[in-house]
This record gives structure tokens, sequence and C-alpha cells, in this order.
């Protein structure tokens, strides 16, 4: 068989069809088809700070050869972390945009036999010890053939083209600093999670998610069933209709009227209703007692509240009735800015993940929906009077000129079909916007520039260049992004060179203008007024537009406050707050889009606008720029809380190589980091650098005195973040935010007694149990009956004495061990007698669609 292949490789190499490299069709999809190509990781200590050793293996086990020799075929790979230099001769490395490499056969390519394979070293930048740091559906191509993707890269199963991290350097980022980091076993998590209190079912049924402000339980239980009345007053006639709405789900249908109809005689009665009493918006009291359950509030907002308080008292197998405790309950929320943001400008996840999210954020009093729909990688919202934004901006594939379509980025593969893909058309939007509406869930839309808007620009040079064949070189004109002869060099942190708007060319400011309009209309047309904007201004690349002649000739204009290019940032955000003035919306930003330097925010009393939101994300505390959040507020700005070490829900929910997410902020963000995070004390929630070490003292650590919050009515609140580099799907994207939205929740509406400038841990340890506990004895199974895909926690567990003892981070979902390598599951629960030397596998059960990740004992 050897001497076969052998023979038949050496004849497909002699084959001069092949010796210049002439693929057909059938053979380069042949080959594409049976050749492994493989990541791995193969040192993370490796040469000068900043770079690592990674390498890609090809397994030939087509029929179709790889000449000697130059060709014409080239190998395109996505790579989030840029590569620098290929250890192989005989393939030559190109960074094309963005995440997309590209290797070519040189004169000194050895050939790819069948049956053979090649390994290639490379150099990258920075650091990987994640799966979801490599990226599906690499692809080859020959000419003018179709692309083909190698069939095991075309995946969401990492596993089937990333090879096994096992070393320290490919489990740690590096050893200059050391890296402090403990990778996730069963036996570390045993013991984190033995610090748990235990909380009984019984009490955790009765916790409300966000906890409210007062709760004052009595004895006795209220039966609540379809015999009950529903009487309301007039104007929450919208509450009430999505409050029944979600009743029917737990089969339970009440006959609901306006107030001034008398309920029915001896009927049980739900009022609803609003008073004028209250000091604070948004708030509400609930009552339940045996025959009467009322709410009242001081607005539209607060009665919905009252009701979703109610309804989180629900068990998740309530049907037909449900058995409610008796109780009083006082309530308003901590903050009136409780935001989710999410980004499907990287990649597009379908409309029911938008209404999920909304769904949800509503269940739990978040009230802010910050969208982000445009960004380098895509543009997700029609505007019907720019067609170019979704035809060529909303889908990426294999088109280097990019009059079709973007150059294909983060796994999306050569073809429109790829992850990734598509937008919401402008009457989904408006539905969306009504759906929100009903839910008291606030829609605040980015429209990303100057910097990550590489989509946008795209999109309208594709546009310029239709247009100007057509001979109309006004209408060309009108909305352009680019100075097409600008020879500014520069590289944003995402590796694009081409992604900053042009902010001296007029047709940027009619662009955002135009967009501004059409969204304005969309929200009027769903009965919503748009009073917020975000506009970007992060991360702009370092030498934009230095080379543009568009931006010298507005030099030359001799404006004042425009005199070269360090002027340009603050030029644009005046130009677009202006803008925003004008029709009567509030701008905001991203911190760093508000800032001069590390310490120096704009000035603002530049910008006219009452209120300028500004999210503080970049809270690295040796980097020295999480005191960003008070310089800005103690400015005048209006700051969100988005801090990275705690907010961002893009970062692995635990430090083990087959979690999903970056990791630039900390190396994990669970469920009770989000938890602990203190709103009203930034600096308290300085615990460790990024390598892990602990921090004892954050102003000897900066070097610099910390400035105190002068202005706290400027912090309007807090955000969580979901950016989605590495989240293709919908059920990614889901597990990723749930269940960290429900401890950002908590955060948002109740400030908890451990909370200030050191945290109390003993009530901490206390409040978390309650809230593990509490998640996993409803809200979990709730989330599930929602369609929500869920990240449940790996279990911990060790072997003593002959006896398997497993434990969960949330303590009322199951565990389940398997002695078979995963052929059948057993529930665990008490210690268990195994064999010596036998190989455990354990994991937590929601429901068959919800199961955690399987560790093995001793792993």
């Amino acid at each position: 068989m050897t001497i076969k292949r052998t023979l038949l490789a050496a004849l497909v190499l002699s084959s001069p069809l092949l010796a210049e490299a002439k693929f057909a069709q059938a053979q380069l999809d042949a080959f594409a088809k049976a050749t492994q190509l493989t990541f791995a990781v193969e040192d993370n200590f490796y040469g000068e700070a900043g770079q690592f050793l990674g390498s890609m293996t090809l397994k030939n086990y087509s029929q179709v050869a790889l000449p000697k020799g130059k060709g014409d075929w080239q190998l395109y790979i996505h790579s989030v972390r840029k590569l620098n230099e290929v250890k192989f001769t005989g393939l030559t490395l190109e960074h094309i945009n963005g995440d997309l490499h590209r290797l070519t056969p040189n004169k000194d390519f050895p050939g790819l036999a069948v049956g053979a394979e090649i390994k290639v070293p490379f150099v990258g930048s920075a650091w990987v010890v994640a799966y979801s740091d490599f990226m599906p559906r690499a692809f080859i191509t020959v000419d003018k053939l179709q692309p083909a993707i190698f069939a095991n890269t075309d995946t969401e199963e990492l596993s089937q083209f990333v090879a096994p991290f096992v070393k320290e350097q490919q489990l740690k980022r590096y050893n200059t600093p050391q890296d402090h980091t403990q990778t996730a076993t069963a036996e570390l998590r045993f013991v984190q999670n033995l610090q748990l209190n235990a909380v009984a079912e019984s009490a955790a049924l009765k916790r409300i998610i966000p906890k409210p402000q007062s709760v004052d339980y009595k004895r006795g239980e209220a039966l609540l069933d379809s015999s009950w009345e529903l009487r309301f007053a007039g104007q929450l006639k919208s509450e009430v209709g999505v409050f029944l709405d979600d009743l029917k789900t737990y089969g339970i249908e009440l006959k609901a009227e306006a107030d001034h109809i008398s309920p029915t005689k001896g009927a049980k009665v739900l009022s609803l209703s609003v008073k004028p009493d209250f000091k604070d918006t948004e708030a509400y009291r609930l009552v339940i007692d045996s025959n009467r359950i009322s709410i009242e509030a001081a607005d539209n907002a607060g009665a919905f509240y009252g009701l979703q308080s109610l309804l989180a008292l629900f068990p998740a197998s309530a049907a037909g009735s449900v058995t409610l405790p008796q109780l009083k309950i006082a309530d308003a929320p901590r903050f009136l800015w409780r935001g989710m943001h999410y980004d499907n400008g990287r990649n597009y996840h379908g409309k029911a993940a938008m209404f999920k999210l909304v769904e949800q954020m509503a269940r739990y009093k978040l009230n802010k929906f910050h969208w982000h729909f445009s960004e380098d990688e895509g543009w997700r919202l029609e505007i019907p009077d720019l067609p170019e934004l979704t035809e060529i901006g909303a889908n990426r594939c294999f088109d280097l000129t990019e009059r079709e379509c973007l150059l294909t980025q983060l796994g999306t593969g050569p073809f429109k079909s790829g992850s990734g893909n598509g937008y919401l058309t402008r009457a989904e939007f408006v539905e969306l916007l009504k759906f929100a509406k009903a839910r008291h869930v606030q829609i605040i839309p980015e429209i990303e520039g100057p910097g990550h808007a590489r989509a946008a620009i795209k999109a309208m040079e594709a546009r310029y260049h239709k247009l100007l064949a057509a001979g109309k070189k006004d209408q060309a004109e009108q909305y352009l992004l680019s100075d097409l002869n600008d020879q500014s060099q520069y590289s944003s942190v995402q590796a694009y060179t081409d992604n900053s708007v042009n902010v001296c060319m007029e047709s940027s400011y009619r662009f955002i203008e135009k967009v501004t309009y059409e969204l304005q209309a969309m929200y009027r047309e769903a009965g919503v007024q748009l009073t917020n904007l975000h506009f970007g201004g992060d991360e702009v690349g370092v030498g934009s537009w230095q080379q543009s002649p568009a931006c010298q000739a507005l030099f030359a204009e001799g404006k004042p406050g425009v005199i070269g290019v360090q002027d340009l940032k603050p030029y644009f955000t005046k130009r677009v707050s202006e803008i925003f003035a004008r029709r009567g919306i509030a701008p905001g930003a991203w911190e760093d889009g508000l800032m001069y330097d590390t310490t120096n925010p704009f000035k603002r009393d530049e910008f006219a606008n009452k209120t300028f939101t500004a999210n503080v994300w970049d809270n690295i505390w040796e980097w020295g720029v999480a005191d960003r959040a008070y310089r800005l507020a103690n400015d005048g700005y209006q700051v969100i809380l988005s801090h990275g070490t705690h907010l961002y829900f893009d970062h692995p929910y635990e430090a083990h190589p087959e979690e999903r997410g970056y990791y630039w902020a900390a190396r994990y963000t669970d469920a009770r980091k989000v938890f602990s995070y203190m709103p009203d004390h930034v600096y308290a929630n300085a615990d460790f650098t990024r390598n892990l070490e602990p921090i004892a003292n954050l102003e000897a650590l900066v070097g610099r005195p910390l400035p105190q919050l002068e202005k706290p009515e400027n912090i309007l609140g807090i955000q969580g973040q979901v950016w989605s580099e590495t989240i293709r799907t919908e059920e990614q994207l889901l597990a990723m935010v749930f269940p960290r939205l429900l401890p950002l929740a908590e955060r948002a509406w109740y400030q908890a007694s451990w909370e200030g400038n050191s945290r109390n841990e003993k009530a901490f340890n206390e409040d978390w149990s309650e809230f593990a506990a509490t998640l996993s004895a409803k809200e979990l199974a709730k989330l599930s009956r929602a369609g929500i895909k869920l990240h449940l926690p790996v279990p911990g567990g060790v072997i003593e004495e002959g006896k398997l003892l497993a434990n969960s981070a949330f303590p009322h979902l199951t565990i389940q061990f398997s002695v078979d390598n995963g052929q059948s599951w057993q529930n665990y629960a008490s210690p268990t007698s195994v064999e010596k030397g036998q190989v455990i596998l354990l994991r937590t059960y929601l429901d068959e669609q919800n199961v955690s990740r399987v560790t093995k004992l001793g792993e």
C-alpha cells in the first residue's frame, strides 16, 4: 500500500497539468475536502515579548498533490493574531488586511505529495491561549476557480482544526513577567466551590433577581390561577398586554379590564395603578395577600417592573397556577442607566437573537440596549437610500476588489453563505423598536467612526465607483468617506490599514447626517423618539490622515482649532455633536474618543449638548487609565461604567483553552466576578493585574495620585458589553451573555451592603451564595424555556479515599458523571465509590439543550 501511494504521488507530481499548478475545479475541491489543515500553538514564550510561535500543518489525504516550486495556488487563513513571518522557506506570507493572511508557494516550495504532510511554523503577535483565537474556514484558491474551504475547518467544533493545549507554554501567555494564571481543573473548581454557603431551594425560589430594595415576607401564600381578575389604570394597557402574554406561557389567562370596570363579585383581584406619591422614577410597591395582589407604581416603567417582580416569584415549572409567598415589596432602581451593549457589526447572529436579548433585558429590569450595528467587518441595518451599506457592507466573501462584498474576515470563509453575514431590514428594526418600547427598553444605535468604520467606508467606495462609471460624479462623491488620494500609513488595533473615516471631507458629515435622519424616521414610525446616538470615537489608528490631501487642504483654510492632525479627533467630535444637537439627540462615545491623551478629556464646554455620554471601558489597572471614569465625570460628561475587567461578556468564563473569548482585560470573567463589581467604588474593583498578581495599592501601581469623584451625579449607571469577534452563531452569543446578564442586572438595580472601599467578604459570600442558588433553582430553567442557550459552569470534583466528590458553582444544578468516556451518564447525588485508576468525566446538566463542557478528573 505504501509503495502504491508513493508511486501514485510521483505520477501526480510529474503530471504536466499539475506541474504548472493548473488545477481543475474538481481537483481543487477534492484536495480541500480531504486535506486536513490544523493550527497549533508551539510556544507562547518564544522570542521577544509580545510574540508567539505557532504552526499550521497540512496533511494530504486526497488524491491530488501540490507541485514543487512556484505555483498559482494561494492559501488563505483567518488569524486575529497578526502573523509576522513563516519559518518555512517554501511559502511566502502576506498580511492582506484585518485577520486575513495569504500564503503562496515560491520556488523553494517542496511540494505536498499524496499521503504526505508539511508543517509550517509561524511567528505571530501577542499570544494564544484559547482555541477560539483560531478562526474557521481556511480556503485555497487557484486563478479564476471557485475557492475551496478545507473541510475540517468548515465547522464550529474548534478541536477539528486546533491541536490541544497541554504544555505550560501553551496554557500561559508569557513567562516574562510571570503569568500567574491557574488553568481551571476539576480539582481547582472543587476547592473554589467549597466557599459557597448552603442555601435551601425553598429560599432560593423566593429570591427575586434583581434584588428589591425592601422585601417583607409574611406568613401565608396566595394561589394565582386563571380565576383571578386583573384591573388596571388605563395608561397601563401596553404593560398589561405584555404581562398577559407572559402569563399565558405558564398556562394562566386572566380576565383583564380597565379599573373603571368593577371586578366580578367575590373574585380575587390583581390591581395595577399609578400613584403620585413616589419620589423616584421607575419605583413600585408590590403587595401579595391571599386574595389580592396590588402593584402601585410611580410611572408606567415602575408598573412594568412590579409585574416583572411578580413573575420572578414563579417557579420555572409553574403550569396552570402558581403558589406565591405573601409579602410587601418597596422598590426603586439604583441607576437610571442599566445597559447592555451588543456588537453584531463583527458577526451577524440573526433577527431572533436581538429580540431574545431585549426580552430578557426587560425581564431583569435592564433598560438601555446599546446596539453596535456598524464596524470594520459589517454594517447591519438597511438604509434604503444607501443600499450599498447592506449589499456590500453586510456581506463578506472572497472579493479582493470589494465591489461585491467586504473582504472576508473572522472565519467567514470565501462565500456569502459563511458565518457572520446578514442585516436587519428597516421594517425589522421598526418592529424591534416597538417590541423594546413595550418593555421599557431604549435602543441606542451606534454609527461607529472615525475608526472601526471600514464596512461603511468600503460600501461608500463601491457606491462611488458604480456611480462614477455611470457618469454621476457629484452623486458618487456625495457620501464618500475616504480620500482616495490619501497615502497615510497606519494599522489599527485589529490590523486594518484603511478603516478610518476621513474627517476632513464634508461628505463624511453628510453621510453621518443622512444615516441619522434615516434612523430618526425609523424611530418615529415606531412611535419612539431617538434621544441618544453613539458615534464610537475609539481606537483610531495612529497615523490616520497624515498624508491626506483633503486634510492638508482643511489645514490650509486656517480655521481656528484645526491646524494639524492632532486637532482632527476633537474637530470630528465637535462636528458630529453639532449634527446631533440640531436634531435633539445626545451624543455618546467610548472614553478614548473623548481624550486628548491618557489624562486630559476634550474640553466639555466645546460641545453645546446638555448630555454627552461616555462609556469608560479601559481599566487594565496597571495601564493607569482606569481613572478616566472620574476624570470625565468631573469634567461634565455623563459616564456609563463599562469596565472591561468585570463587564465584558466576550471574555472567557474561566481560564481554560476550550472557553470562548478574548482575554485582553482579564483572563476570565465569570458570573461571580460580574456580581462583585462595585460601581460606586471604581478603584476598589482593582483586584488583579493582567498577569493575575494581586493589587495591594493601586496608586502605587499607577505611580501618581488618583482623582476622586467630585460629581457623582454624572455617573449615570453601568453597562455590560459583548463584542463578537469570536462569536459566530446565535447559540454562541447567548451562551456568552447568559447567565452573566443577571449579575449585571443585580448590580445595576441594587446596591449591596458589602460594597465599599473594601469589600465585606463575609457579607459578599452570603449574598453571592444566595444569588447562585437562585440562578440554579429557577432562573436558568426559565431562560431555557425562553429559548436561551446558556453557559453552565463546569463542575468541580476530586477523588478521595476511593470516592468521587463533586460540586458546582451553581449549587442546585444537576451534576452528572460518566465512567465509560461519555457513552452514558449518571446523576451525582452524594460521594460515590469509583475504581482505582478509573477515568471520570463530569458535567453539569440543566436539560438536553443546556449541558456544560465536560471535565476530566486529573486533566
